[in-house]
């Protein structure tokens, strides 16, 4: 499939996406490969096959929830960089 720069600017935009001058080239030959490749996959010869519905037909292996040991207040603490009153002091967020 051709890709042309139009479709890269394009594209680019889209995403939120800046390129130099340098890189649009360069885009748009990926671009071709990743097309082509895609489009090479309708050649496959997919008669027959039945499509799939679910990953896997058995559940997941699942571990029992036991508990454990936990850290104490004071060996959580022991690395952090600030702390104030027993609780972890943090940048604010909004």
């Amino acid at each position: 499939m051709e890709v042309t720069r139009e479709d890269v600017l394009r594209c680019a935009r889209l995403a939120h996406l800046s390129l130099r001058e340098d890189e649009v080239e360069p885009m748009r030959e990926a671009m071709a490969r990743m097309l082509s490749h895609a489009a090479s996959l309708d050649e496959l010869p997919l008669d027959g096959v039945e499509p799939m519905l679910m990953g896997l037909d058995r559940p997941l292996p699942r571990r029992e929830d036991e508990p454990h040991s936990t850290f104490t207040q004071t060996e959580a603490l022991a690395n952090a960089p600030q702390q104030e009153r027993g609780q972890f002091v943090v940048p604010k967020v909004l």
